[in-house]
């Protein structure tokens, strides 16, 4: 318990005995993958949550208690709703009623790979209209190192009010993994910086209400450079073992058998695992977050922009791959029916944001390709989703569709996928994500010499 007396702000004690006594009203703004599931949770601490966000339709699902999102069940949202918990509003004056407000919008790159913080500003302005001394503004955004002290800081202190001492301010960066079974977002622990010792107190006390483990650092700063640290050192790695794949395949040597023996080494070594590229909300746009910020201060980040190079050609490495193994079957990539396995980004999920799949369907289109999908998770994919331009549907997984391709090529390894059909059916077989164990002369693989050489 903390002794509420050293406490430097008297606002400080009042909200931190609604926090102890769960009188805190908490507002949530964007419903989206890290927004919604933290207002379930702060709802299931015993709070009165509201979310906020600009789309009507969340809104509406979720005040009728339906969830938009894969990892929050419609029951959890269904009984916090009709409890009186939780509810979401498209207008942000509810603000003013609001104790807290956790900021969970996105923070794309625009195409010059600048940070796109658009979404965040509007959310401080809007907030800045109803801002009231006492209140607890945290930035669950992935951002840049200063953003919460430069931009938010600034946009809301024209208030008049001085954060750290008329209000709070913190930064606590999402670990949202769409679609782990394992880890949500009660139980992956919850870092947490504030501007103030008050503000990071009343920050790790909000958040250790609803989660499991709360980490403290000592700024927003540094608890920005903790999420862009986590993400670039999976980009690297990816882009390394990316890299690996291809000397792999121009020496003839299997790279999945490679890392299996590698990760027999119980230290100093850990798996990753190379694929078609990098797709998500976090892994291809973070890193570059942070190569921008750091080119202010005359630093080239070499291994970030490398492994971006790296990654970012993948799509065209497995295009090359169909085409040679098209090939050989005597088939060119122009007028070929090509039918791809996979358009999320990752297995189990139907996020599409960023998608690799979605690149190599694109560039076999410009060569000629007849493409078709099928997804068990991605019923349709939208013309401005993707450089296709045009929406397509999933298709379903006939015996037909299978023998009437020329190629199939799997780029996302759902489970519910039945593997060992296409195996059986298909006359040509590319595999990016190791799906067939066994070796035939049809199955071609990323980072594998092609069978029969």
């Amino acid at each position: 318990m903390t002794d509420i007396t050293a406490f430097r702000s008297p606002y400080a004690s009042v909200l931190w005995d609604k926090i102890v006594k769960r009188t805190v009203r908490a507002g949530v703004v964007g419903l989206g993958y890290v927004g919604l599931p933290l207002a379930v949770e702060f709802a299931n601490a015993g709070f009165t949550v509201v979310g906020l966000d600009v789309d009507p339709r969340k809104c509406e699902a979720v005040n009728r208690g339906q969830s938009h999102i894969q990892d929050v069940p419609h029951a959890s949202v269904a009984k916090l709703v009709e409890a009186g918990r939780l509810s979401a509003v498209s207008d942000l004056s509810v603000v003013e009623a609001l104790d807290t407000v956790s900021i969970c919008v996105p923070t794309p790159l625009r195409k010059t790979r600048d940070p796109d913080l658009s979404h965040v500003i509007a959310a401080a302005e809007a907030i800045k209209q109803y801002l009231h001394p006492g209140m607890l503004i945290v930035l669950d955004s992935t951002t840049y190192p200063g953003t919460t002290d430069e931009i938010v800081r600034v946009i809301l202190e024209q208030t008049g009010l001085k954060a750290g001492e008329d209000f709070f301010l913190a930064f606590s960066p999402e670990r949202i993994d769409p679609g782990n079974t394992v880890w949500n977002t009660k139980n992956v622990p919850k870092v947490v910086g504030g501007l103030t010792p008050d503000c990071s107190t009343l920050t790790a006390a909000l958040y250790g209400t609803s989660i499991d483990r709360v980490v403290k650092v000592s700024s927003p700063r540094t608890a920005e450079m903790v999420k862009l640290l986590e993400n670039t050192f999976r980009a690297i790695n990816i882009g390394l073992v990316n890299e690996i794949a291809q000397m792999c395949d121009r020496i003839g040597i299997d790279v999945w058998e490679v890392i299996d023996a590698a990760a027999t080494k119980p230290f100093g070594f850990m798996p990753f695992y190379p694929g078609p590229g990098l797709g998500g909300h976090c892994i291809p746009i973070d890193p570059f977050y942070l190569s921008w910020k750091v080119r202010e201060v005359g630093f080239e980040a070499r291994f970030i922009e490398l492994a971006g190079q790296v990654n970012g050609a993948m799509p065209h490495y497995v295009v090359a791959k169909i085409a040679d193994a098209l090939n050989e079957h005597a088939k060119s990539v122009k007028g070929a029916k090509i039918l791809v396995v996979g358009a999320a980004y990752k297995p189990e999920v139907s996020d599409v944001r960023e998608s690799p799949a979605l690149d190599v369907m694109a560039l076999l289109q410009r060569k000629g390709a007849l493409v078709s999908y099928h997804d068990p998770l991605v019923p349709q994919i939208d013309g401005d989703w993707w450089p296709g331009q045009s929406r397509m549907d999933s298709v379903s997984l006939t015996n037909y569709e299978l023998e009437d391709a020329d190629c199939v090529v799997v780029l996302t390894a759902h489970k519910s996928v039945d593997y060992e059909r296409i195996a059986e059916l298909a006359r040509l077989i590319i595999d990016t994500r190791n799906v067939f164990a066994s070796k035939a002369p049809h199955i071609f693989k990323l980072g594998a010499p092609n069978p029969g050489s």
